[in-house]
């Protein structure tokens, strides 16, 4: 454990960290490309990571590819975060974000709908991937585990993501929380958004929040505030019904 809160404690390492988590499985030179320090520098700080534990490394061919090792940092979870309220650490989380946004002025947009149905339906219906193929015309795929990745798959056969992202948070059946970015800007921190799905039960119907953050701008904002309601719409018709509604309420003319 000292060697691990060693390892953390110096911010080249939590940045090399977060460059594993971001795309695991780099080379030396991959992961040197956005450091800026010399590859020797790069090399002794990998070697700090790896006697803590957090990063190990597999041979390919004459390379070698570098992973990031989560245990060690579970273990710091269950010894000193989990002893604490989770709900308290949520909430005093919520006010952070509430302040950053603040700071940086980045849109948020936050929709409620109520549908009559279970928390382990809606959740379903998020994250499997040929019931979000029915009613969102791409199919989310993922093992949806914390830190993996996910991707938002047209149905057309292409195999090609519009979307992609990692997941944050994933407490089935009450809360997902996802990263969201187009393909081609992946890996540039300042381009990605945030989606959260709160699923709360009361009797027999479902609240499901949806709150999409860190919006780049404003037009961001107006599109997602069009492109939400249309989607949730068709999962409710789905859900309660067994069908989709009879048109793709997304094309539906805003005027």
């Amino acid at each position: 454990m000292d060697l691990v809160f060693k390892a953390l404690a110096d911010p080249t390492r939590r940045r090399l960290l977060d460059r594993l988590h971001e795309h695991n499985g780099q080379t030396l030179g991959e992961l040197c490309e956005r450091i800026d320090m010399a590859r020797q520098s790069v090399t002794q700080h990998l070697a700090v990571l790896e006697a803590a534990n957090l990063v190990s490394t597999v041979r390919r061919g004459r390379e070698k590819l570098h992973y990031l090792n989560p245990v060690p940092l579970h273990e710091i979870q269950e010894r000193w975060i989990d002893k604490f309220e989770r709900p308290r650490l949520r909430a005093l989380g919520a006010v952070k974000r509430r302040a950053e946004e603040a700071m940086t002025d980045k849109p948020t947009f936050v929709y409620v709908i109520y549908i009559e149905s279970t928390p382990e339906k809606v959740w379903d219906a998020l994250t499997d991937a040929d019931l979000t193929a029915a009613y969102w015309g791409h199919s989310n795929v993922s093992d949806w585990k914390p830190g993996s990745r996910w991707e938002h798959v047209r149905t057309d056969g292409s195999g090609t993501a519009d979307v992609v992202g990692r997941v944050v948070e994933s407490e089935r059946p009450t809360r997902l929380v996802t990263t969201w970015v187009a393909p081609d800007e992946e890996g540039r921190e300042d381009k990605y958004s945030q989606v959260t799905f709160d699923i709360q039960r009361h009797a027999e119907i479902v609240r499901l929040t949806v709150t999409h953050e860190d919006l780049p701008d404003e037009g961001a904002r107006a599109d997602v505030a069009s492109g939400w309601p249309a989607v949730l719409s068709n999962l409710k018709s789905l859900l309660e019904t067994g069908s989709t509604l009879p048109q793709q309420p997304w094309l539906v003319p805003s005027r």
